[in-house]
């Protein structure tokens, strides 16, 4: 295939897209198939000969659609939503044609200019305060990492990144046990030892206790021990738990801490005035990110670190061999110096456009839609005999079990799940909360509809008749 049969095969490839997403709500949302189904359909050696582009395109229609769980599928409602805007899929394959690699603005002026813009401009539709800088990072689990490193070189003066972290006293990364599994990742992989992760308990309204977290500042304090960082939660994976961010600032102040906020998936909604107060004092954090790709329609991957100050960061990540230096400029933005990968795609063209084409207001729309019918939702299973919602509304995530009178309600809870994503019309995904095993149900894919969420109680009694007894 030739730079020039692009043309043709680019419509072919949009016709296939238009006709997918046309018929997206007939599909399970999760495959019908059993493990290495798809394995042994995929020839066992790589061919020795060009093999034909129209050959390959029809294979790939045979193998790949049916053999995918359909993120963008409107009643996907497991995990959280990753989202792909129309205007975000066009943007990347504009991307994809341009094919940068992004790693210095010499390489990418536009790419790197567009993307101080970009995060500018998601600053001011969360409302935060001008005196926030950041990067297009990865995913969240990246820009916790770089977050964590950053945490221990500035408990240790910068010393570790040459001395290592053999003959310094052991550091602790403070979270609240509602935290995503990526701060167990990043404190592990910074070399600061999970051992040195302090889960710390939460209140009554899931949020971290305030009060726990100062005992375990002092008692590390008077054992020789260093407090090196704090991540914050707002809007947990499994409930959505948040945590107060004004009052635990507050004491990471007092303490000389470096802080993270992990709102990953419920960053998205600051763009709506009316729930900042969930995370009232942010502008007092020294790190923020929050995933475009969730919620807001950025197609993966595509995740914002907002930095009060960026340079402990870049302090902390930066390399510069003389390969890299960019001649007779010393104050410009290289963002590869501010993260862990050389290598960066041009992720913020997807932004321009979808904030371009449908505005802070049609995505506040979104959002509050969302919202809205989640809460129905959740009042209307609320009222379903032998069905409990075990966790309140957060944002658009709550949680519920399958209480049938007489029967174990976390066996009951899992057949049901199982029974759910096996029927395929909607997709749920479990967790565990307060010892129960409780289904989570978070509302968000783009293309949803009222109808789309309000047609689950419907098939939940349906499938839980059918369940043995």
């Amino acid at each position: 295939m030739k730079y020039k049969d692009l043309k043709n095969w680019s419509k072919e490839a949009a016709d296939w897209a238009d006709e997918y997403y046309e018929g997206l709500s007939e599909r399970p949302v999760r495959p019908r198939i059993a493990p290495g189904e798809i394995l042994a359909q995929l020839g066992t050696q790589p061919p020795e000969t060009p093999q034909d582009i129209a050959t390959i395109f029809e294979d790939f229609k045979r193998i790949v659609p049916d053999g995918m769980t359909h993120w963008q599928h409107p009643r996907f409602f497991a995990y959280f939503p990753a989202n792909a805007a129309p205007v975000s899929i066009l943007a990347e394959q504009l991307a994809s044609t341009i094919a940068a690699q992004c790693m210095l603005w010499q390489t990418s002026p536009a790419a790197t200019e567009m993307e101080i813009r970009m995060v500018d401009w998601l600053r001011q539709a969360l409302g935060l305060a001008p005196h926030f800088k950041g990067l297009i990072q990865d995913s969240a689990s990246g820009a916790t990492l770089s977050a964590v490193l950053t945490m221990r070189e500035r408990a240790l003066n910068w010393k570790g990144l040459e001395e290592g972290l053999t003959n310094t006293p052991p550091l602790r990364i403070y979270a609240s046990a509602q935290n995503h599994s990526s701060v167990d990742k990043a404190v592990r992989l910074a070399g600061i030892g999970s051992n040195n992760l302090v889960k710390i308990d939460t209140d009554e309204s899931h949020g971290l206790e305030t009060d726990l977290l100062i005992q375990a500042i002092e008692k590390d304090l008077s054992n020789g021990l260093k407090p090196a960082g704090i991540v914050l939660c707002v809007g947990g994976t499994s409930i959505g738990a948040v945590d107060n961010v004004a009052e635990v600032i507050k004491i990471a102040k007092k303490y000389d801490i470096y802080t993270h906020i992990d709102a990953a998936w419920a960053g998205s909604a600051m763009i709506c005035p009316e729930f900042r107060h969930l995370w009232e004092g942010v502008d007092q954090a020294d790190s923020i990110v929050f995933n475009p790709h969730k919620w807001l329609g950025a197609s993966f991957d595509c995740s914002i670190q907002f930095l009060a100050d960026p340079e402990p960061q870049i302090r902390t990540m930066a390399l510069r061999p003389d390969y890299l230096k960019t001649a007779a400029h010393s104050d410009i933005t290289n963002f590869s110096e501010w993260s862990m990968p050389l290598g960066r795609r041009f992720r913020a063209l997807k932004l321009w456009f979808l904030i371009r084409a449908h505005g802070l207001t049609g995505l506040r729309e979104m959002i509050r839609n969302h919202i809205s019918w989640a809460q129905e939702l959740h009042d209307a299973l609320d009222t379903l005999p032998d069905f409990e919602i075990t966790s309140p509304l957060s944002f658009s995530l709550f949680s519920f079990q399958y209480a049938p009178q007489g029967e174990d309600a976390n066996t009951a809870t899992e057949a049901l799940l199982e029974a759910v994503n096996k029927d395929g019309r909607i997709y749920l995904t479990q967790t565990t909360h307060e010892g129960k095993y409780v289904i989570r149900v978070s509302i968000g894919q783009f293309e949803t509809r009222k109808e789309d969420v309000m047609c689950v109680p419907d098939i939940l009694q349906e499938i839980a008749k059918g369940l043995p007894k």
